[in-house]
């Protein structure tokens, strides 16, 4: 009986594979809203809950080529939450409007924001077999007021896939067994990656290793244990302990400790022995002259029982004459974030359940 009901659970869950693809600074991936469903692109973020998508009437909004706004009036299945509902309250809605719906409003790391109606409505995937997996009744914010730099590349906005109560995978989290994971493509590869939610998402490679998530608040980021970082025979440690790093594929460069990454730097310096040049822009605290053929040294993230070996396409790029480290200090709090450049040609599967990440190095370009 126990594996009858077991097989049953497995055909009830559904399997999502939709593509995701670069930009300058994230991955995008593509989904539908509404009924008839509406095709828009946004962008891949395990930091944050809320998934937005810009809406008509529109007060702010960031200029987005392509990407038509959202109007829930063409909807039939569209529904805005009222201020008195169960939902609004438990999200912490800020304010009610005239019209008693439930206005919602999410502030970012970097200080950018949207302001919208808390609403639901059918959220699809395009599946890469060319089937639309329909997902009803998602809570997703419609945005009105969207003080973001999301850039003019048809971005529509947030998919929200963080460990809090009203992110997507949350909310959908036993149609998908509670496990996702996505393969990120270097930046100007002429193909794209996959982002895979339910049973297919589970890592079969023999090189993959797994480190646990460490619960911690706010339970919107999903905190990892670092315990150094080495190139060759050396380490650097960090001065934190336990659940002291967040992976999040919202943010491009990895972030270290101020003391952490001196010491990194220095070991990079080491190992390369070439003199640095300084980026202009400030952007990059460590770069090369492009011409000076620098031999970029593996460098390993040691996690809690998974050591990750970076590439040079993880931790260096290109910048017009420059050759600059992807990875830089936090001149803001003394904590680590491990970004999506470190990620690329990775699948990266998070099992909610077990509670653990795993990471199998991947050629994303061909799965």
């Amino acid at each position: 009986m126990e594996r009858f009901k077991h097989f049953q659970s497995l055909i009830n869950q559904k399997v999502v594979q939709s593509i995701v693809f670069p930009t300058e600074n994230s991955y995008l991936t593509k989904l539908s809203f509404g009924t008839p469903p509406v095709e828009y692109f946004a962008i891949v973020d395990t930091g944050s809950d809320l998934t937005w998508i810009q809406c008509v009437p529109c007060t702010k909004c960031y200029n987005s080529q392509g990407s038509s706004l959202f109007d829930p009036q063409a909807s039939s299945t569209y529904k805005a939450f009222s201020c008195d509902s169960q939902t609004c309250r438990a999200f912490g809605g800020e304010q009610c409007l005239k019209t008693n719906d439930c206005q919602y409003h999410v502030t970012y790391g970097d200080m950018s924001s949207t302001i919208g109606i808390l609403s639901s409505d059918s959220l699809s995937f395009d599946s890469i077999n060319g089937q639309k997996t329909t997902f009803s009744t998602t809570i997703f914010g419609c945005g009105h007021n969207n003080q973001v730099q999301l850039g003019n590349l048809g971005i529509a906005g947030i998919v929200g896939l963080g460990g809090g109560p009203f992110s997507l995978v949350s909310q959908i989290g036993p149609q998908i067994d509670h496990r996702f994971s996505y393969c990120f493509v270097p930046r100007f590869a002429k193909s794209s990656g996959k982002l895979i939610f339910g049973q297919e998402s589970i890592i079969s490679h023999p090189k993959a290793v797994s480190t646990p998530l460490v619960s911690k608040y706010p339970q919107t980021f999903y905190y990892l244990t670092l315990n150094g970082v080495s190139i060759g025979d050396k380490t650097a440690h960090p001065s934190s302990s336990q659940g002291n790093v967040l992976i999040d594929s919202g943010v491009t460069l990895t972030i270290l400790e101020p003391d952490l990454y001196s010491s990194v730097e220095a070991m990079v310096k080491e190992a390369i022995g070439k003199e640095p040049v300084q980026d202009p822009s400030g952007t990059f605290k460590l770069c090369f002259g492009v011409d000076t053929n620098i031999n970029v040294p593996e460098m390993v993230f040691h996690f809690s029982g998974a050591d990750v070996r970076l590439q040079p396409v993880n931790t260096f790029m290109v910048n017009g004459d420059l050759v600059c480290m992807l990875i830089v200090p936090n001149s803001v709090n003394p904590f680590s974030v491990f970004g999506n450049y470190a990620q690329i040609n990775f699948q990266v599967e998070y099992d909610l359940q077990k509670r653990v990440v795993s990471f199998a190095p991947t050629d994303c370009t061909q799965i």
